[in-house]
């Protein structure tokens, strides 16, 4: 597995986040949203430690293509949207939130929030990579 696709997990007591590169869009919803926590000048760029286990999670729920997901040591869990809402971007990329199932070459994915690509040019299908036009 490439560095690029790999999933890496940042621990604190209360709370798990972890991050997918490869589907990082830079929104900066995270970096805008905790600072202290989220560093990309720092080496670990995610410090769970710095926040509380609800502010991260509802800084994580910010992200919308999913890049950031959370497990909480205490169990609970992020809620998909209902309804499950579908919202095409300006440059045609489909931004869905809600209780998906998403189907992609590694078999079917529960996911609470994704990017989609809309014009078929993405190396990361289904996901948006920004390497169409709809990504950009």
């Amino acid at each position: 597995m490439s560095r690029e696709s790999e999933q890496r997990a940042y621990q604190a007591a209360s709370i798990t986040v972890t991050f997918e590169a490869r589907r990082c869009l830079h929104a900066a919803e995270c970096v805008h949203g905790l600072p202290g926590v989220f560093d990309p000048t720092k080496r670990p760029w995610i410090q769970p430690g710095n926040a509380t286990a609800d502010q991260l999670a509802e800084v994580v729920r910010r992200c919308p293509s999913g890049a950031l997901q959370y497990a909480r040591a205490d169990g609970g869990a992020e809620t998909p949207d209902r309804p499950t809402t579908i919202t095409r971007g300006p440059t045609g990329e489909l931004t869905v939130r809600g209780e998906l199932s998403v189907d992609t070459p590694q078999g079917s994915r529960a996911e609470t929030r994704a990017v989609l690509c809309g014009c078929g040019q993405s190396r990361l299908q289904p996901y948006c990579d920004h390497a169409g036009p709809c990504g950009r």
